[in-house]
Parts: C-alpha cells; sequence; structure tokens
C-alpha cells in the first residue's frame, strides 16, 4: 500500500522550531558527521528528491521515511538560501571530525610558542571557511573582504593566544590550559562578523510569512550575526573549559604517564565527545529562520512595508546563518 503523500511538505520542519528541544532533534539529524561520508551521487538523488516533493511530482511507491532522510541529507549539504551544493569542509556536519581534531591539538600543543601560533592559525582558517560556507548567501562578498576578513580574524586569534600564554607562564599549569578557549572566544566575536561583514553593511534579505523578499536590514544581520557568535563560543565552551581539568587529573595517573604518546590521540577522542552533543545544542540554541518584530526593523524598510501591505505586517523572516 502507497504511503499518501498529497499533504505532504518536505519544507515543514519535521519538529517544532519553536522549541529548544525540537531544534536540537532538528540539529542532531542534520550535522550528523556520517553524512560527510554519503556519496555524491547519493547527495545529488536526495536534491532531486527534495525538488520533486516540492513540485508533488515523486515517483509512485516514494516512502515518507525516505523523502525524510532524502531531507536529512539535503540540508546536510546544501546551502538553504542557493539550494548549491556546500564545499565538505564548511558543512557544519563537518564540525566533529573537524573540530575535534583541531581542537584536540589546541589543547594538547599549547606551551611552545609555534605550536600556539600555527593550531589558532588552522583553528581560524577552518573557521572562516565554515562562517563563509553557512551565511546569508543573499549578500555576496568579494574576495578582496574575505581576505581581509581572514588575515584580521587569523590575526586576533594568534595575537590573544600569544599574549595570554604570555601573562599566564607564572600561573597554575590549569590556567595555561585555558588559553586556546580564551583565544577561541575571542577569535570569534572577529571571525564571524569580519567573514559576514556584506551583511553587515548592505543588509540581509528579509522576507514575508509567505517567503516573499520584502528587502534588506542591517540590523536583522546584527542579530543574526550575534546569535551566531554566541553560539559557537557555546559550541566550543565545554570541552575546552571541562577537558583541561579533566586532562589535568588523568595526567597525573601513572598508566597515562607512561603513553604519553597517547595524549593528544586521547585529547581528540575526548573533544569529539563533547563536539558531537554540543554542535546540534548550540546550533538549537536560535532558529534559523528568525523572526523579527517590524517595529525593530530600519525606519525605511517599516516605510516601505506599510506601502506595500494593507493589512500590518507584525513580524518579518530572515535566515540568520549557522
Amino acid at each position: 500500500m502507497e504511503a499518501d503523500l498529497s499533504d505532504f511538505n518536505i519544507d515543514a520542519p519535521r519538529w517544532d522550531q519553536c522549541t529548544f528541544l525540537g531544534r536540537v532533534k532538528h540539529f542532531f539529524n542534520i550535522t550528523d558527521p556520517r553524512t560527510v561520508l554519503v556519496p555524491e551521487r547519493e547527495l545529488d538523488w536526495a536534491k532531486v528528491m527534495v525538488e520533486q516533493s516540492r513540485m508533488g511530482t515523486v515517483p509512485p511507491g516514494t516512502q515518507v521515511e525516505q523523502l525524510f532522510y532524502a531531507k536529512k541529507l539535503y540540508d546536510s549539504a546544501f546551502h538553504p538560501d542557493t539550494g548549491d551544493k556546500m564545499n565538505v569542509i564548511g558543512r557544519m556536519s563537518f564540525q566533529v571530525p573537524g573540530g575535534m581534531i583541531i581542537t584536540g591539538f589546541m589543547l594538547q600543543f599549547y606551551r611552545t610558542m609555534p605550536a600556539v601560533i600555527f593550531w589558532q592559525w588552522v583553528n581560524q582558517s577552518f573557521n572562516a571557511l565554515v562562517n563563509y560556507t553557512n551565511r546569508n548567501a543573499a549578500s555576496p562578498t568579494s574576495v578582496r573582504q574575505m581576505a581581509v576578513s581572514y588575515i584580521t580574524a587569523t590575526t586576533t586569534a594568534v595575537a590573544t593566544a600569544v599574549g595570554m600564554n604570555m601573562l599566564t607562564k607564572r600561573a597554575p599549569p590549569l590556567v595555561g590550559r585555558w588559553v586556546p578557549f580564551a583565544a577561541v572566544a575571542a577569535a570569534n566575536c572577529v571571525n564571524i562578523p569580519m567573514m559576514r561583514q556584506q551583511e553587515l553593511i548592505q543588509g540581509i534579505s528579509v522576507k514575508d510569512r509567505n517567503h516573499n523578499e520584502i528587502g534588506h536590514s542591517r540590523r536583522a544581520a546584527a542579530i543574526g550575526i550575534t546569535q551566531v557568535v554566541i553560539s559557537r563560543i557555546t559550541m566550543a565552551a565545554p570541552g575546552m573549559i571541562l577537558l583541561p581539568v579533566l586532562m589535568e587529573r588523568l595526567e597525573k595517573l601513572r598508566v597515562v604517564q607512561r603513553v604519553r604518546v597517547l595524549h593528544a590521540p586521547l585529547q581528540v577522542l575526548l573533544s569529539g565527545c563533547f563536539l558531537i552533543f554540543m554542535v546540534p545544542v548550540a546550533c538549537g540554541l536560535f532558529p534559523q529562520q528568525c523572526e523579527l518584530p517590524v517595529s525593530y526593523l530600519e525606519p525605511e524598510l517599516q516605510d516601505t512595508i506599510k506601502a506595500k501591505y494593507r493589512e500590518p505586517v507584525p513580524y518579518v523572516c530572515f535566515n540568520k546563518g549557522l
């Protein structure tokens, strides 16, 4: 017996996006690191299935679970604004494998200056690619702007890490282990706004409830980027704050002291354990499709909305990015 798909809306969230738990379930689904290993042909199949479902032309015999799986792959690999396939490293589903390696090595090699500089540079290069990939794509960014943003963010992270390393040389060992997190938090406050500065300059696309574009808002961009900064810092915080405490205690055990070569792999593994939960939790702090009261928009945009719509429009929607 075939499933009735006449009322199926593939763009409707599977879980309630107005609740934190619903958003966490949604992001657990699309940030699943296993999707990184899915072959290109299967991703292309997922896009075709999603597009056919939108047009109501899915092949006979298609089951609802197949469409849910196609939507999972589509959301994990294709940009919500453009529908273009994102680069693998920049996808949020790559946050766990990519982040665990970088975080583990940042926490392990924090004592020598060359190691600090190298791993902060690697981390900010990774973050810059993720920030660019998950931006609101309605605001184009030039190559020059990306280069300036990348250099500024990387310099901030390295300078913060180096400066704090020098200040904490005489501090307890545990304080030194927290330097990488301080550098990451400071750099996120620079990296994300800089990589997405075009949104702050020109504004991001805001739409009505029917997804019709109304205009561009710089205030909406500022709110979206602020929420992303908070999410990224939250994503890194538990692992980079609690893991040094855990490693401080583990390294006092004789068995751990005998196998120092395993310290770095152990930190990488433990970082992954934190990230596999924190990536969806941090992404779920705020809805990806945000609503903003019209009264908060720029006065000129409010006038445009009043002139265009006969009835009052209480809210506008926009994609804040991830």
